[in-house]
């Protein structure tokens, strides 16, 4: 696994902040935890605002391609490990999260992962890129029905209860309005009522959705590919693409 454009990228850190602003809040709605740990957490963006926002205990851990000198969180709430291997901290944490993570890592290691998320908290706040989403070392692509297979499995359930308040946000970035999900252990879930009604709200059967900050840009591509190229070039890629169907 290899995200070192995260250690340099200003616009990627920037991106991160300003959504955090507007995600963090909502999330301590929803619940009220008094630790927090991000797994996968970069230069600590998120946690620097749940920081802000009063929770004093956090923890980030992310590999080694994120400099501790450009942390926004202090050093010492933060520890290098490789994501794809069994992270051990003789820790337990109120909540866990992990944004935009997941795909960078091979589908080998995702139940590892999983594993790690469950291990450390009873209730995740988890994003990873959708098929074709596109980014830097993406290598595993799901949709989120994949995800909440393998949390299953953990007897995790999952909610979706941020999507909608932030969908239309312009402060958001697209990847987190279009892939942001809750997951609750059951038991946890049982004795939350406000997740509970949440939950009772999903629709399990439309987790996948692709936003329109994402399917435009690639339609308007599309478009144009076909516009320029040759009526029998285009119908023989069709042919093509329908034939891997």
């Amino acid at each position: 696994m290899n995200r070192k454009y995260h250690e340099n990228s200003f616009g990627v850190r920037l991106d991160s902040l300003k959504s955090a602003k507007i995600i963090v809040p909502i999330i301590l709605d929803l619940i009220q935890p008094q630790s927090v740990v991000d797994v996968g957490c970069g230069t600590g963006e998120f946690l620097s605002v749940f920081k802000e926002q009063g929770i004093k205990n956090i923890f980030g851990i992310d590999g080694p391609w994120v400099n501790k000198e450009k942390l926004c969180i202090p050093k010492e709430f933060f520890q290098h490990a490789d994501l794809e291997k069994p992270v051990s901290i003789d820790k337990k944490f109120d909540l866990a999260i992990s944004l935009e993570v997941a795909e960078h890592l091979s589908k080998d290691s995702v139940s590892t992962f999983v594993q790690t998320l469950t291990d450390l908290s009873p209730i995740i706040v988890f994003s990873a890129a959708i098929p074709f989403q596109g980014g830097i070392h993406h290598i595993n692509e799901q949709w989120p029905e994949y995800w909440a297979e393998l949390f299953a499995k953990k007897d995790y359930a999952p909610i979706d209860c941020i999507r909608k308040q932030i969908w239309n946000n312009e402060e958001v970035s697209f990847w987190y309005a279009q892939n942001i999900l809750l997951f609750a252990r059951k038991d946890y879930l049982k004795a939350n009522s406000k997740l509970k009604k949440e939950f009772e709200q999903t629709e399990l059967s439309a987790l996948s959705l692709v936003h329109p900050k994402q399917y435009l840009p690639k339609a308007r591509m599309y478009n144009a590919i076909v516009k320029f190229t040759p009526r029998p070039v285009v119908w023989i890629m069709i042919k093509f693409m329908n034939f891997f169907k």
